[in-house]
């Protein structure tokens, strides 16, 4: 594993600004969440911009009856590090309780240059969690029963984050894979770009802050997914 680089990062709490769906004559509070990269890395700074999300933004992926309400989430939009080498800005609905260490968690994987395919919120997929994983999508709110069962998952809850879905896949107890075009990636001697192993970068960037991953799971294993219930 290397070594794991150490960064600056500062919190600093924006101006009251209105968001377009919000209560009229109302106002909330933007975050903003900024991590200083090393210059020898050749990235510019990480940013993520933390905001409250309405129940039309959320469109499909929640509705009445989910465990939590739009103003209990968030929506975060944060640069992250592709699989093309380039810098991309991405979207994950967490939280409002997750929100900051989410985007340090991911501000520790930017610095480390890891490649992430996409990162974009669910109802861009139908809310289907299927063809989410398929499209190798990153992403954390999705108001639906766990894999299998039919009590919330903890992405129900905004507090559940899937990253590279195709290079982690979710292996079930029967041993079916998740995506199957995850398949070649259930192989976990391989060291690919966009895996996630016991204690690398990635692993240790969510568990370092009290979250759980799937892959340290006998049965299903879920090398995909965190969770900080």
């Amino acid at each position: 594993m290397k070594p794991r680089t150490k960064v600056f990062a500062v919190i600093t709490f924006l101006l009251s600004v209105v968001f377009t769906g919000a209560t009229p004559a109302s106002a909330a509070t933007v975050q903003t969440v900024e991590v200083a990269t090393p210059v020898a890395s050749g990235l510019p700074p990480y940013v993520a911009f933390i905001r409250p999300v309405t129940a039309q933004r959320l469109a499909s992926s929640w509705h009445e009856g989910c465990p939590v309400g739009p103003d209990q989430l968030r929506l975060m939009s944060l640069r992250f590090f592709g699989f093309d080498g380039a810098v991309h800005q991405g979207e994950l609905v967490v939280n409002a309780d997750r929100a900051v260490e989410v985007a340090y968690a991911f501000g520790d994987l930017y610095a480390a240059r890891f490649p992430i395919e996409r990162m974009e919120t669910v109802e861009k997929y139908g809310s289907d969690d299927d063809a989410s994983m398929a499209a190798n999508n990153t992403s954390a709110f999705n108001c639906r029963a766990i894999t299998g069962g039919t009590a919330w998952s903890n992405h129900s809850y905004g507090r559940a984050i899937d990253v590279n879905t195709v290079q982690n896949p979710y292996i079930s107890g029967s041993g079916a894979i998740y995506p199957p075009n995850g398949a070649p990636y259930a192989d976990r001697t391989l060291n690919a770009p966009g895996m996630i192993h016991a204690g690398d970068t990635t692993e240790q960037a969510f568990s370092t802050r009290g979250w759980t991953w799937g892959g340290s799971w006998d049965t299903p294993i879920d090398y995909q997914h965190f969770e900080k219930p």
